[in-house]
């Protein structure tokens, strides 16, 4: 049975924060909207990397999870003032990047059904982004990553976003809730059968 460790194991190797911070989100966010350009830099610096791996489980390619950060940053650029210092901040950012990347794959389902009738999906071609290699030596705990991303992308999409916003992102579930628009107690009946699923994949791991 998969020990919790493992999402530990991948939650540190993706989402290495620092622990402490002169000011909070929300402070550097009404900083920003005085003015102050170096609290933007402050928050992109912030949310630069969790955003992009976030925004990958659901492009599950690398430069277009690039493309989806880059235009939140650009909306949080020029839609500063939205924010209302009634909730925290990164709900407000996942959120964002979480509309941006439904309104992109809507696109490529569009685009895809022109192609339909001529190709058949290839299946097995999933790899993980290269810069993930490097994240941890030892090849024991690479294979388990590994192993933990592919088990997670066979997860039905509205399990993978609150599996990955909560034991990867470990965002509150009232966070997720806003973020996902859907009640608490379904937030936390997917993230269990997430889990359960998750469990039954990756059973044969030690």
């Amino acid at each position: 049975m998969m020990k919790q460790s493992s999402f530990n194991l991948l939650a540190g190797s993706l989402d290495k924060r620092p622990k402490r911070f002169l000011y909070s989100d929300e402070e550097l966010i009404l900083r920003f909207q005085s003015g102050d350009e170096n609290a933007y830099i402050e928050l992109v610096n912030r949310y630069k990397d969790r955003l992009k791996n976030f925004a990958f489980y659901f492009m599950k390619d690398d430069e277009q999870a690039e493309d989806i950060v880059q235009d939140t940053f650009i909306k949080l650029y020029e839609k500063k003032d939205y924010y209302r210092p009634i909730g925290k901040f990164s709900t407000w950012i996942y959120t964002i990047t979480r509309n941006l990347a439904n309104t992109e794959l809507r696109k490529k389902k569009r685009k895809n059904l022109v192609y339909l009738s001529h190709f058949k999906k290839e299946k097995g071609d999933y790899e993980l982004p290269a810069d993930e290699q490097g994240f941890d030596k030892d090849y024991e705990n690479e294979f388990l990553i590994k192993k933990i991303h592919e088990a997670i992308e066979k997860l039905p999409e509205n399990y993978k976003s609150v599996i990955v916003l909560r034991d990867i992102q470990e965002l509150s579930y009232d966070e997720i809730t806003e973020i996902v628009q859907v009640p608490l107690g379904t937030v936390k009946s997917r993230i269990n059968r997430a889990r359960l699923q998750l469990k039954l994949e990756l059973q044969h791991l030690k």
